[in-house]
């Protein structure tokens, strides 16, 4: 794989995201849980890590007692996710494309837009 690939962290949901973004991207989830891998510093179905693999590829985990999850401040994730609300409705710009701004229900937000 070459490239920036997100790895985000839940409180307790990221096998539910990544079966979200499979079920809106497409593509393979490959999961494993913290007592597959030998952890014990939280439940053992808890998602130690995951990936979704297909058209967009994510990493996922959920964490641990005491872990920092996901907080996304100035990034956007460029791509159409459903399920959540709109907090700029898709228009045309100044600039002659359209775009707009969701957020789902796992807090990302994503730019949607097109040109013409």
């Amino acid at each position: 794989m070459t490239g920036i690939t997100p790895y985000l962290h839940f409180d307790g949901t990221a096998r539910a995201a990544l079966e979200f973004y499979r079920d809106v991207f497409g593509g393979e989830i490959v999961l494993h849980t913290s007592a597959e891998l030998g952890r014990d510093d939280g439940p053992a179905d808890a998602v130690a890590h995951g990936m979704l693999q297909g058209p967009v590829e994510l990493f996922a985990s959920d964490t641990a007692p005491g872990e920092e999850t996901t907080v996304l401040r100035g990034i956007q994730f460029a791509t159409f996710v459903a399920d959540g609300g709109v907090l700029d409705p898709l228009a045309l710009k100044p600039w002659g494309d359209h775009d707009g701004q969701v957020r789902d229900r796992f807090g990302v937000t994503s730019l949607i837009g097109y040109q013409g």
